[in-house]
C-alpha cells in the first residue's frame, strides 16, 4: 500500500472510529457529520470523498465492524483441526458470543441496526478494500460436502437466532445468562442445520 492509499485509509478509520464512539455514546439522531468531522480531526470534504451522509456512514461502520468480528472469529477457527461443519459454525458463533460479551457496546451497536440487506451486501462482494468481507464464512456452507436447502437462508436464520437471543442475554442475563444459553442455543443451530440439510439419495 503506497502513502497516499495509506493517509486514505488511515482518514477513512478515523471517521469510522469517531463516528463509532459517537453514535454509541450520543445516538445517532444526536450526531452530526460536523460532529464526526470535528472529533476525527479531518476537512468536512474529506467525509463526502467516503461517506454520503451520516447514514452512509452507519450502515458501512456496520459492517465494518461486523466484518472485523468475523474476521477475528475465522482466523480463530484456522486455527483449529475442526473439520465438521456443524463443529465449525458452532465454534465461529461462540467466539464471536465472547467477543460481544467483552464489548457489549458494540453488541449493543449492531444489534440495534445491522439488518440482512447490510449483511448480505457484505456477504456477498465487498466493492471496500479495506473491510474484509465475510465471503470465508459464507464458503464454510458451500464448500461442504453436505448440501443445503438454500445456504444463504441458513446462513441469514443462524444469524438472526444469534443476535436476538443473545442481546437480552448479555446485556441484561434474560433468560438466563449467556453461559446458561450457550448450550440451548448450539443445540438449536445443531438442530436448525440438520433440518436444512438436502440428503442425498443413497441416504434414503
Amino acid at each position: 500500500m503506497g502513502k497516499i492509499d495509506l493517509n486514505k485509509k488511515q482518514k477513512r478509520e478515523a471517521l469510522l472510529n469517531t463516528a463509532f464512539e459517537l453514535f454509541t455514546t450520543q445516538g445517532i439522531n444526536k450526531t452530526t457529520i460536523n460532529n464526526i468531522v470535528e472529533a476525527a480531526g479531518v476537512a468536512k470534504g474529506t467525509f463526502y470523498l467516503y461517506f454520503k451522509d451520516k447514514y452512509d456512514i452507519r450502515n458501512k461502520l456496520i459492517a465494518h465492524k461486523a466484518s472485523h468480528i468475523f474476521s477475528i472469529a475465522d482466523e480463530a477457527l484456522s486455527q483449529t483441526g475442526l473439520t465438521e461443519l456443524d463443529d465449525r459454525i458452532i465454534f465461529l458463533v461462540d467466539n464471536i458470543i465472547e467477543q460481544f460479551n467483552a464489548d457489549k457496546s458494540l453488541l449493543n451497536f449492531i444489534s440495534k441496526n445491522l439488518s440482512w440487506g447490510i449483511f448480505k451486501n457484505e456477504l456477498i462482494s465487498s466493492s471496500d478494500n479495506y473491510d474484509v468481507n465475510f465471503y470465508n464464512i459464507y464458503t464454510i456452507l458451500e464448500n461442504s460436502p453436505r448440501a443445503f436447502k438454500n445456504p444463504e437462508v441458513l446462513l441469514f436464520m443462524i444469524v438472526e437466532l444469534v443476535s436476538s437471543t443473545c442481546y437480552s442475554s448479555i446485556l441484561y442475563g434474560e433468560p438466563v445468562c449467556i453461559e446458561e444459553l450457550k448450550p440451548y442455543l448450539f443445540d438449536a443451530i445443531r438442530q436448525l442445520i440438520k433440518s436444512q440439510e438436502v440428503k442425498s439419495p443413497e441416504a434414503n
